[in-house]
């Protein structure tokens, strides 16, 4: 299945019941990429979602993650066996190293994944996190090279995350991009309260086009339906050049982690 350009995103999102009400709207709503990850202890309810919403699996692609205390190549096949029994589902589309970790671990638990891949229980591996360095240490030594690297991506963080976009493009891993609102921290900026009247679009869809025309799938993350409407509604606009020189130079080096 091709990686559809965005996704819904859902850390924060705790309590399993909810999480499987929100990630069924968010199905309604026309999203076919669901994050999560075993950290954020929703898996139970994001995988409920999923089998009960009545969009063929094949049309869905689910994420989940190793968290950092499972890293190894043992602990790392048993933490995978639990999320998929959690998740109640019988593969993953994507499944991410959440954080890297040392380099002996990091070669451990890729050892792992690519066993995963290769039982077909995990469509994709990838990783999160991972700065240019890391992803040079993992590809010489890969024997499956990592479909995807999840960073942090939005305006005020983009000269620092240059690099890594630029390695990734370079060696055809895709790059998903969380927090691509800055977590509503900055959505209010003056700047893109200015192109969002220019364009007669939302704030947020400023800020989710800008992570899209520059390559990345953005997994905005979002409890109230209408937000989800307003998310996923950027498929009919485009940014000029101008106005993504002008978000660009936003960039100030914070991360809203």
């Amino acid at each position: 299945m091709k990686l559809p350009e965005i996704g819904f995103g859902t850390w924060q999102i705790l309590m399993n019941g909810k999480a499987k009400k929100v990630v069924t709207e968010a199905l309604l709503n026309g999203y076919r990429l669901i994050d999560t990850a075993m950290i954020y202890g929703n898996e139970k309810g994001v995988g409920a979602a999923v089998r009960d919403s009545g969009t063929p699996r094949d049309q869905i692609y689910l994420t989940t993650k190793l968290w950092n205390f499972d890293q190894g190549y043992e602990k790392a096949l048993a933490a995978f066996n639990t999320s998929l029994k959690r998740l109640d589902v019988t593969y993953v589309d994507l499944y991410l190293i959440h954080w890297p970790q040392n380099e002996q671990l990091t070669k451990d638990s890729w050892r792992a994944m690519e066993e995963i891949h290769g039982l077909g229980l995990a469509k994709n591996i990838g990783v999160s996190n991972f700065d240019v360095d890391q992803l040079k240490n993992l590809l010489s030594y890969a024997k499956v090279k990592p479909a995807v690297n999840q960073i942090e991506f939005h305006p005020f963080i983009y000269k620092d995350k240059l690099p890594i976009l630029t390695y990734c493009n370079q060696h055809g891993i895709a790059v998903e991009a969380y927090s691509p609102l800055a977590r509503g921290k900055a959505v209010t900026d003056p700047l893109i309260t200015k192109l969002a009247k220019e364009t007669g679009r939302t704030n947020g869809q400023i800020m989710i086009r800008w992570a899209m025309q520059h390559g990345t799938v953005p997994l905005p993350k979002t409890t109230h339906v209408e937000r989800m409407q307003e998310n996923i509604n950027v498929f009919d606009f485009e940014l000029s050049e101008s106005q993504m020189e002008q978000l660009n130079n936003l960039s100030s080096g914070k991360s809203y982690l």
